[in-house]
């Protein structure tokens, strides 16, 4: 046993704690769990939990269902919280594997770990920071009515109202006492929109926070007696959840991204890096956002003078808030970065950022070029103005993204056989479950005069 596994099992005695909860996710990004005893937690190090690898979204087929879920010591954490007076708990992401020890194509997780070692074995560590937003409802319906947000508010604005009061200052808690660091928190754009921003952190890690972050916000939500849905477009006249993320790549200690004698302190590799991104958005987007819903945030502009800040095309620019990938603004050598921006808070944050790194690793193997940055407002641009100026948009909903990934080798390969044939089956399969619906919409529309 080695020593991170025995401090786990000490801290579960001196601490009595009662349930081990032992998380994956699924290829969509839904987080799975199994609680184990804290009897049975030295065994399951060895041996892992055995489960139906069938049951799960993506896994294996049902004549090789038998799969094991392996706890990785690591990513212990206690959730003093959750305790409702019957003793703490804590959790522990798991990989998977087969019955022979081997790693599980089919984990979301593992396929990071590969993308991981390839910038490895070219002497990168691939660091992550995202801004995460979501909204706050009062209510919850399920019957397709819209949902009502806890306030009024707006950017940046102090909100005082008696449900969800203090709402991200309890969250924030709950997170820190966990281990999760908080950068910064705040009212987004739209009414019960709110912003988290965790720190930086190496991929892998932040992966794995992402995926606490949503299970502890609702959960302080619903202790407030409200909802939180990171859903990408949950209203029409407002803005959407999207989950900003700024990208780096170290060499040791040393930034690669940045170069002090460049005009814009970026080095070679930040811009073959950005330019890789370009070169590739269109055959990544259905991974950074795989729901029908996605596609309202990119293309549904919110109700006249509303901030939107979903990029519709592909192009970069420094300080450029309107474009696919911005260059911020940065002080120290070690803060250089890249943000990308089309990336949704309901994405598989496993899966996003294994295929943005292939792409950016793609981009530097090759020598892409990276063309000149947008200065103008894209927003504003007409298609017209924007084809002249050479900038592609995204797809325009997931049946044109997914046509973009079918095509694309680096996803394939980076994703690997099964979640990527696992993945075009599942969302072609939702496409065609949306595209027959007849909406709220269409009958107030048609109804009246067809």
């Amino acid at each position: 046993m080695d020593r991170q596994q025995d401090f786990v099992l000490r801290t579960l005695e001196e601490r009595d704690i009662r349930f081990v909860r032992l998380w994956f996710t699924d290829v969509l990004g839904t987080l799975k769990s199994v609680s184990v005893a804290p009897a049975e937690l030295e065994a399951a190090f060895e041996e892992g939990i055995g489960f139906d690898g069938s049951a799960i979204e993506g896994f294996t087929r049902v004549y090789e269902a038998d799969m094991v879920a392996m706890p990785d010591p690591s990513t212990f954490q206690v959730f003093p919280f959750e305790g409702a007076g019957s003793g703490e708990s804590a959790r522990m992401f798991c990989d998977i594997q087969m019955p022979d020890g081997s790693p599980s194509w089919a984990d979301p997780r593992h396929v990071l770990r590969r993308a991981l070692r390839k910038a490895a074995d070219k002497g990168f560590t691939f660091y992550t920071h995202p801004e995460i937003e979501f909204f706050l409802l009062a209510d919850h319906p399920t019957d397709g009515r819209r949902p009502t947000p806890v306030d009024s508010g707006g950017y940046f604005d102090h909100t005082t109202h008696a449900t969800a009061r203090d709402f991200r200052r309890q969250a924030v808690l709950a997170l820190e006492r966990i281990g999760i660091s908080v950068e910064f928190s705040h009212h987004e754009t739209a009414p019960g929109q709110q912003e988290i921003d965790l720190r930086y952190a190496d991929a892998l890690a932040t992966a794995d926070n992402i995926m606490t972050f949503r299970h502890v916000i609702k959960e302080v939500a619903l202790f407030q007696g409200v909802s939180a849905t990171f859903m990408p477009k949950p209203f029409t006249d407002l803005a959407g959840n999207g989950m900003h993320t700024h990208l780096s790549l170290f060499e040791g200690e040393r930034n690669a991204f940045h170069d002090p004698g460049d005009p814009m302190t970026l080095s070679k590799t930040a811009k073959a890096f950005i330019a890789g991104m370009l070169f590739h958005a269109r055959e990544y987007t259905a991974v950074t956002n795989q729901w029908v819903n996605s596609y309202k945030r990119l293309f549904g502009a919110p109700q006249p003078n509303a901030v939107n800040e979903a990029p519709s095309s592909v192009c970069w620019g420094h300080l450029n808030r309107s474009a696919l990938v911005r260059v911020p603004r940065y002080g120290k050598p070690h803060s250089a970065r890249v943000e990308i921006r089309s990336v949704d808070a309901a994405c598989n944050p496993y899966l996003t950022f294994a295929v943005l790194l292939a792409a950016g690793l793609k981009g530097i193997e090759e020598g892409y070029e990276l063309p000149p940055g947008a200065e103008d407002d894209v927003w504003s641009l007409s298609p017209e103005e924007r084809r002249a100026l050479g900038y592609q948009d995204l797809p325009h909903d997931l049946s044109e993204a997914l046509g973009y990934m079918e095509k694309s080798e680096l996803v394939a390969e980076t994703l690997g056989e099964q979640i990527f044939d696992f993945f075009l089956r599942n969302k072609r399969t939702e496409w065609d479950d949306y595209r027959r619906q007849v909406t709220a919409y269409e009958r107030r529309r048609y109804l009246p005069f067809l």
